[in-house]
């Protein structure tokens, strides 16, 4: 039997631990891909396959796990759910579209603003759970399609998601498992996501921005809206504006403080939570905590729960070494070409595939190049590849990020379902210019 980290020392029916992980992390994959189940439920249960198969132990399994990453999302959620009590989000939306008077085509600029900057310092998926609902109550009032906007609001969150550490899933992934920061993912990926917003805006108006137009009639409906009636807890607002702000200081400064981002978001998080339940009974405090928690997507933590146990089992069998040096054969070992090989095949992957089981597979398989590229400064250009083609491959289908799939979920709710072929056909390609930009910034920064 092959000997591996973590084995029990005996693999179920005595199969080859190389092909039982294999075959595993393949079917899983495949399942999670059809969508006929939760895509947690299976992560899951191919965990507890991986260790009840003996290719983990229950120790091995949970050394797996990234509770950096788990830690930071279950933050930032927190915060996010107290803060949204107060209005504040729908403030925002309802305020920038009255700044460009209505105009059917300025509010979809705006509100593409105002979803990349949110994903940036929110991260995305809770970004697009806040406005796509704004957006289809103003696309209603202005009698316009919603398409447009929902499209342009996934590129934002994802371009936007993929200029700092906290922005995108993948993001969060990389940096906590390699120690890059969060001023790191601001130096490195903030300068091209800044340039892409607009660049991206321009397909987007040939494509609609001379057919949107509303009436007079309609544009005055969202005229007459008040934002200040959306601000329901003005204490609340203060707190949490103070505590976002307490945070992001935090993420900048947390390499001189010796800090893990995780311990940050959630000590804000507590904070949060003290301060929103401080002048009530315990009996109200009690509700109010439960409905938070219950706001917490759950779903996502356990999903990655069970997919960083499948990808620890890949890496306790050897298979992801295998699949590094047949990488590095293809290239010859040039770190110029590996990381442009991995930029080209992240974006593609994750455009077919959801990017966080992609990018959970890669990060070891990236590790197990040190060696052979040089040490760890040679990965670093390899690490901004994969974030990038992660990050801005997830726009090429619906299937490619979880914010995507949030919105077109929001969009079939409302009577305005988002067909799968009509948005790949159009995203597919903007992706991939988003992707050959990103070619030329790494060659010409990096290499």
């Amino acid at each position: 039997m092959v000997e591996h980290e973590g084995a029990t020392g005996s693999i179920i029916f005595g199969l080859d631990p190389l092909w039982y992980a294999g075959t595993l992390f393949v079917l899983t994959y495949i399942v999670i891909m059809t969508e006929r189940i939760n895509r947690a439920i299976i992560a899951l249960l191919g965990a507890g396959l991986m260790v009840l198969g003996g290719v983990l132990t229950q120790e091995a399994a949970l050394q797996g796990v990234d509770f950096n990453t788990l830690g930071l999302l279950t933050g930032m959620m927190i915060i996010v759910t107290v803060s949204k009590r107060s209005g504040i989000f729908q403030f925002l939306a309802i305020w920038s579209a009255k700044k460009v008077k209505a105009d059917p085509w300025g509010i979809l600029v705006m509100m593409m603003f105002v979803t990349a900057v949110l994903s940036a310092f929110l991260d995305n998926v809770t970004t697009v759970l806040l406005i796509a609902p704004i957006t289809l109550l103003i696309t209603d009032s202005l009698k316009v399609s919603a398409f447009p906007y929902l499209f342009a609001e996934i590129m934002a969150a994802n371009i936007g998601g993929a200029a700092t550490l906290i922005g995108d899933p993948p993001n969060i992934m990389i940096g906590s498992a390699v120690g890059l920061g969060f001023n790191d993912f601001i130096f490195n990926m903030a300068p091209l996501a800044v340039a892409l917003l607009p660049a991206t805006m321009i397909p987007i108006y040939l494509i609609w921005g001379r057919k949107l137009t509303a009436s007079d009639e309609n544009r005055e409906k969202i005229m007459n809206y008040c934002e200040a009636d959306a601000i329901t807890d003005k204490r609340l607002l203060w707190q949490s504006l103070a505590v976002l702000f307490a945070v992001m200081v935090g993420f900048i400064v947390a390499h001189n403080i010796h800090q893990q981002p995780a311990s940050i978001a959630m000590f804000g998080a507590a904070v949060m939570l003290l301060l929103s339940a401080w002048p009530r009974s315990t009996g109200e405090q009690s509700e109010d905590l439960e409905k938070t928690f219950a706001e917490v997507e759950w779903i996502t933590i356990f999903f990655f729960m069970g997919l960083f146990v499948l990808v620890h089992g890949l890496e306790a069998t050897g298979i992801l070494q295998i699949m590094a040096n047949s990488v590095l054969d293809l290239t010859g070992g040039d770190p110029a070409n590996t990381a442009i090989a991995i930029l080209w095949v992240s974006a593609i992957a994750s455009a077919l595939v959801d990017n966080i089981p992609f990018v959970a597979t890669m990060i070891p398989m990236i590790e197990s190049m040190e060696a052979s590229l040089g040490g760890p400064e040679a990965l670093e250009p390899l690490w901004w590849s994969l974030a990038f083609g992660a990050c801005l491959g997830g726009n090429g289908s619906l299937v490619g990020a979880s914010a995507n799939l949030i919105v077109a979920g929001f969009a079939e709710r409302a009577g305005q379902p988002i067909r799968f072929l009509h948005f790949m056909l159009l995203a597919f390609p903007l992706m991939l210019v988003t992707i050959l930009c990103s070619h030329v910034y790494i060659y010409f920064r990096y290499f």
